[in-house]
């Protein structure tokens, strides 16, 4: 965990990668579901490891259809009073998701949840209406952008700025090319409409980091092309950041003022 006792915004990750994705973004004034590509138990068990209490979410917000990000939703709404945010095209793409009250959003929209400003922003996927979120309340600030093959203008302006920066970091290009997808998958994974690799990841961030900035948390880390310290290297090149233990999965700025580590599929994450 990493902490910071002074912030109003608070992200914990439940799972990020190809199985199954789930944040809870906390405010002060309740809790924001982005996601949920896995199970309700499964849901449940891994906010418990972490502490977090379910029971102050008020919505749940999509990125997209995938069913790696949605394949729990049904489910969850159907045990809990949520309120669920998702673009048209989002909703479009599910018959199961057409069937649940849904409020609709599109970029650009922004929306007040649990004490924060939630600004929804395009990315670039090959989905239907994919976007990505920043949480704002006065003193704090959190940027969360996976599943894009580029950042689109908006990410950059969106993320820009931000305490904790979740940043997808999906892949490394030569792990990709070495590794066993087919070609056409490989093609997709790098191109627009896919998903970022770490140099990509690391060539915005001189861009999106400030002196607001705490912590960046590589995101969606393919388990077949990439590693949590490969990811973390490349994206602490980018910042002046060190290794902070011995397998580089979390580095820190010389001065400690910034902290880079990974997400993972399997193992929740708080960051304060």
């Amino acid at each position: 965990m990493l902490f910071n006792m002074e912030a109003k915004i608070h992200l914990h990750i439940l799972a990020s990668g190809s199985k199954g994705n789930a944040c809870v973004v906390e405010g002060p004034e309740g809790s924001v579901l982005i996601d949920c590509g896995i199970s309700r138990r499964e849901l449940i068990s891994r906010a418990d490891t972490l502490g977090v209490d379910m029971g102050r979410v008020q919505a749940l917000l999509l990125t997209h259809e995938h069913s790696d990000h949605v394949a729990g939703v049904t489910v969850l709404c159907n045990h809990a009073e949520l309120g669920l945010y998702a673009t048209a095209g989002t909703v479009a793409a599910r018959s199961y998701l057409a069937k649940l009250p849904c409020n609709l959003v599109e970029p650009g929209d922004t929306i007040g949840i649990a004490g924060m400003a939630v600004q929804v922003f395009h990315t670039s996927h090959d989905v239907g209406d994919p976007v990505g979120f920043r949480f704002e309340c006065p003193g704090d600030a959190l940027g969360y952008c996976t599943d894009t093959g580029v950042l689109t203008s908006e990410a950059y302006e969106a993320l820009a700025g931000c305490r904790i920066l979740a940043l997808e970091s999906n892949h490394d290009v030569g792990m990709l090319d070495r590794g066993p997808y087919p070609p056409f998958l490989k093609a997709r994974v790098r191109g627009t409409g896919g998903h970022l690799s770490n140099d990509q990841a690391a060539q915005a961030l001189p861009q999106l980091v400030t002196d607001d900035t705490e912590t960046v948390i590589a995101m969606h880390i393919s388990e077949k092309n990439n590693r949590p310290g490969i990811a973390v290297r490349t994206l602490a090149e980018a910042v002046g950041a060190e290794p902070a233990n011995s397998t580089f999965t979390e580095a820190r700025t010389p001065d400690g003022h910034l902290s880079i580590c990974a997400a993972a599929q399997a193992r929740p994450l708080s960051v304060w």
